[in-house]
């Protein structure tokens, strides 16, 4: 288990038209929606005030995101809530979403006409499950783990919902079989520690 010694804020990225019809973003740029602005915006509001009201200086800390445009955009607009210069952050593309695959672009309901046999394995193993052509939670885990291995202070982070999963299992929060369930929000800020993730919002 990971065992950090600093402040690390995580954002989902805001909704897009996809996340609404369910359809399988993965690593396809698919831009941000009016709502997904909104969250993005409402994300600035909330760790502004969980910084000030801790103490912590935003100079103290590193912007890092997913290099897909919608995690891009909901960093952008969230620095803009927090009176920072919107492009001064860094990307990674280690934090990029997990990759579906031949999956990418589909709906559930059109990858279960399309692909029973596979989809059922999944359900099996969601965790070590890899889709055609792309990759399992465990091999996120293992890029996700590589970047973090590499960070040094305080850090707030946009990217995807496979990655919040992923850290979920690096921090310790859940064990792998239990990080895929449920759902990882848009619009809150979560923040991660040894053992410990809490939701703001």
């Amino acid at each position: 288990m990971s065992t950090p010694q600093h402040h690390f804020y995580f954002v989902r990225h805001g909704e897009t038209d996809w996340n609404v019809e369910r359809r399988l973003q993965g690593q396809l740029d698919i831009p941000l929606n009016n709502t997904g602005r909104r969250q993005a915006a409402r994300c600035g509001e909330l760790l502004n005030g969980l910084l000030a009201a801790r103490g912590h200086p935003i100079e103290k800390f590193t912007f890092i995101a997913s290099p897909l445009a919608r995690a891009r955009e909901t960093m952008e607009i969230l620095r803009g809530g927090l009176g920072t210069a919107p492009h001064g952050y860094a990307t990674d593309s280690r934090l990029a979403e997990m990759s579906f695959g031949r999956w990418e672009g589909l709906t559930y309901t059109e990858v279960k006409e399309r692909d029973r046999a596979h989809l059922r394995a999944r359900e099996r193993d969601k965790w070590n499950f890899q889709p055609p052509g792309g990759e399992s939670y465990a091999e996120l885990l293992a890029r996700v783990r590589a970047w973090h291995v590499d960070l040094s202070g305080d850090v707030i982070v946009s990217a995807h919902g496979g990655v919040a999963r992923a850290l979920m299992v690096l921090f310790g929060v859940r064990p792998p079989a239990e990080a895929p369930l449920g759902t990882v929000g848009q619009g809150v800020v979560y923040e991660f520690a040894p053992a410990a993730m809490h939701c703001h919002g």
